[in-house]
């Protein structure tokens, strides 16, 4: 097997050499004020008016912003929340961990996200919201989502984990519904230097009792006025995620150019499927995830190559250990569990780079 020429992911070429983050990390440090404090603040207002919405609470992580979401909107033990079947295990385990019982809904294998036509079927009596996730870094139908919905009193949540900077119909992600969670990985668009997530929203009620609940359920100090847990972003993330956030937008146009570029060169071959976009979204192509049902053979032949690919994700949710014991059967996701495969992208990539793994790709068959 050759030597990895093209990494999936090369942080340390994007952000590790960057003199600008590494001053404003120094500057935290030098302060002396690493919880809260002048970066978080920076911060906050600069993703809420970036996003497009009121209000961003830095927390930290993404799975603890859905499941203070959730928990700000008293939804917990009896209730039902409406997910979708394909998506990263953390959509799921916000609603357990809350006491909710997860409802999954059948995915659009074109797009990975919830198939709205799925949804009226299973919008119960008992079910309190709807977690849209726009997987891989493309919008959900939330439009079609909210049709489903109707006059129900049923709270519309984003996982917008892998959509920073997204749009659909000229709004971006973290704008679309009553609130969303982001996480800042550092893989993701907009990552930090190691864990960190945020809330966004449009109430102001909602972002106070978010802010509250990540901050042991205290607004002022030792007067703790629910049982709350202790997420909050720290001012070396925030600092760093100010700086990339500057370059996100150039970083994202990079990964819909390359992915263009594959969708061109890679949409005669029959035995490819290529990723569908939905009317009025533009995608930032956080994963760009082909599918073949000769999955395994085509990553061993590109590792030969020396290109490193991803699976995301080689176990649905309803298969792994944690919730194998619903005995549920979702078999859209149990193929795509088997036949997707994640191409390198992002910002590391030159040109040369991405000819390399479309010629790759193409000398499959």
């Amino acid at each position: 097997m050759a030597e990895t020429e093209i990494p999936f992911v090369d942080l340390a070429s994007v952000v590790g050499a960057d003199l600008e983050i590494a001053r404003a990390v120094l500057e935290v440090v030098q302060s002396g004020r690493y919880v809260g404090g002048a970066a978080v603040e920076a911060f906050e207002q600069a993703w809420a008016r970036y996003c497009g919405c009121g209000h961003a609470i830095g927390m930290g992580n993404g799975l603890d912003a859905l499941t203070l979401i959730l928990r700000a909107h008293d939804i917990g033990a009896g209730d039902e929340v409406i997910v979708p079947s394909w998506t990263f295990i953390a959509t799921w385990l916000a609603v357990t961990r809350v006491g909710a019982l997860v409802v999954p809904v059948e995915v659009d294998p074109d797009t990975g996200n919830i198939d709205p036509s799925l949804l009226s079927e299973a919008l119960g009596p008992r079910v309190r919201a709807v977690i849209c996730v726009h997987l891989y870094g493309q919008p959900a139908n939330v439009p079609a989502i909210r049709d489903a919905i109707g006059a129900r009193d049923v709270v519309l949540i984003e996982d917008a984990a892998q959509a920073h900077g997204a749009t659909l119909a000229g709004a971006r992600a973290g704008s679309l519904a009553d609130a969303a969670a982001f996480s800042f990985y550092p893989s993701k668009n907009l990552g930090a230097l190691g864990d960190g997530g945020a809330v966004t929203c449009v109430s102001s009620a909602i972002a106070a009792r978010v802010r509250r609940l990540g901050n042991y359920g205290a607004e002022t100090k030792y007067h703790h006025l629910e049982v709350g847990v202790n997420s909050r972003l720290d001012a070396l993330q925030a600092a760093a995620l100010l700086v990339r956030l500057h370059r996100l937008d150039a970083e994202n146009a990079r990964r819909r150019e390359i992915a263009s570029t594959y969708t061109a060169e890679l949409v005669d071959l029959p035995w490819l499927a290529l990723p569908r976009v939905i009317d009025g979204a533009d995608p930032v192509w956080h994963l760009f995830v082909v599918r073949c049902a000769e999955r395994d053979q085509l990553a061993t032949q590109l590792a030969s190559a020396g290109i490193e690919t991803g699976m995301h994700y080689p176990v649905a949710n309803h298969r792994s250990g944690a919730y194998a014991g619903l005995g549920l059967d979702l078999p859209i996701a149990d193929t795509l569990a088997q036949i997707s495969l994640s191409l390198p992208i992002g910002p590391h990539l030159s040109d040369t780079d991405v000819a390399h793994v479309i010629d790759a790709v193409r000398s499959f068959r």
